[in-house]
């Protein structure tokens, strides 16, 4: 039994050791690094440079989109610009031939200003000197003359203001007259006018049914001489 208990120690100390001896070489083997194959770690740098490429390109579709839509408000901008300074041109054109237009109308005005002057400064001389005839010779000789009508009886003549009166009334008559001669005439022209109108609308050549009229009428003669002879 004791031989039997020391062969089998022996057993399980052998076994020992060769378990022993074996887990350093699993140990081993286990912490090797792995080894890469084929391209995969290109391949991996190209899946990240494509994401990146993507990404870049749409921040480029990004900026250029926002480019183009300020392009095209500049260039709209730039045509309100350029219609801006074609009015902007009217306007101008506009405003020369008014001011040319004003500075016409302003000469005109200080011609007629000075042709106002001029007629009053005319009037003051002739009303100056209506006066002085009037207060002058025309009293005198007025006075002689209602002296000697006196001494032959006959009544003074009216004064200057009452023939002056006379006068204007007789000029307002003649002007009246004249206007309702000219009203009148421009009255009967336009009589005329429309009687010369009349006529020309008026159809010419023979009247509707005189074709008729004028074949019966050998007919009718011819059915009176029948008669007639019968």
């Amino acid at each position: 039994m004791m031989a039997s208990a020391s062969a089998s120690a022996s057993a399980s100390a052998s076994a020992n050791t060769s378990t022993t001896t074996q887990a350093p070489g699993q140990a081993g083997k286990s912490t090797q690094p792995l080894v890469t194959q084929g391209d995969w770690t290109k391949n991996l740098v190209q899946l990240a440079k494509t994401a990146e490429l993507k990404k870049y390109a749409l921040t480029l579709q990004l900026q250029t989109a926002h480019i183009l839509s300020a392009h095209a408000t500049l260039e709209q901008k730039m045509r309100s610009i350029q219609d801006l300074k074609e009015q902007k041109n009217k306007l101008d054109s506009e405003r020369a031939r008014l001011l040319n237009c004003l500075r016409e109308v302003n000469e005109d005005r200080d011609k007629t200003d000075m042709m106002e002057a001029q007629l009053n400064n005319e009037c003051a001389e002739l009303r100056a000197r209506i006066q002085q005839i009037t207060d002058g010779e025309y009293a005198t000789a007025k006075r002689d003359v209602d002296s000697l009508r006196a001494e032959l009886g006959q009544p003074p003549l009216p004064n200057l203001q009452a023939t002056l009166e006379e006068k204007s009334q007789q000029y307002l008559q003649e002007r009246r007259l004249g206007a309702e001669q000219h009203s009148k005439r421009a009255a009967d022209e336009t009589l005329l006018d429309g009687a010369q109108t009349t006529s020309a609308k008026r159809p010419r050549g023979r009247p509707k049914g005189s074709k008729n009229r004028s074949g019966k009428a050998p007919g009718g003669s011819g059915q009176a001489l029948e008669s007639a002879s019968g």
